[in-house]
């Protein structure tokens, strides 16, 4: 008895992860700013399709594309309540970029040392 309410705790913990991990790419994209209908869908896609993307990251995205694709339909009603406004000023590099015009520190960082990755210097503007 007590082996039977072990496995399906065991199944039930693994059926909540498995359903609390499903839809990441959706619930990445609606977490910014408007990107349209069905946006976690087509940045699965994207990286599916991006061969650049390392072995393990493909994988992942492929097995998560059809519960992303449920949850962006599920939250058709959401994307076309928000169609029709830009939020893309509120998103938070826009309002570190306000941040940093507002108090002229973009200003004060033009004068420091160039960041430097692998021996090669990164530009950092926008």
């Amino acid at each position: 008895m007590i082996a039977i309410n072990k496995c399906r705790f065991a199944g039930l913990l693994a059926c909540l992860s498995l359903a609390g991990t499903s839809g990441c790419a959706s619930i990445m994209s609606h977490s910014g700013p408007d990107q349209g209908y069905y946006p976690g869908t087509r940045a699965g896609a994207k990286v599916v399709a991006d061969s650049s993307n390392g072995w393990v990251m493909r994988p992942l995205a492929a097995l998560d594309l059809p519960f992303t694709a449920v949850l962006d339909t599920l939250l058709l009603p959401w994307d076309y309540f928000r169609s029709g406004s830009d939020r893309t000023g509120d998103s938070p590099r826009e309002r570190v970029m306000r941040s940093e015009q507002q108090n002229h520190t973009d200003e004060s960082l033009a004068g420091a040392a160039p960041l430097i990755i692998n021996g090669k210097p990164v530009s950092t503007a926008p």
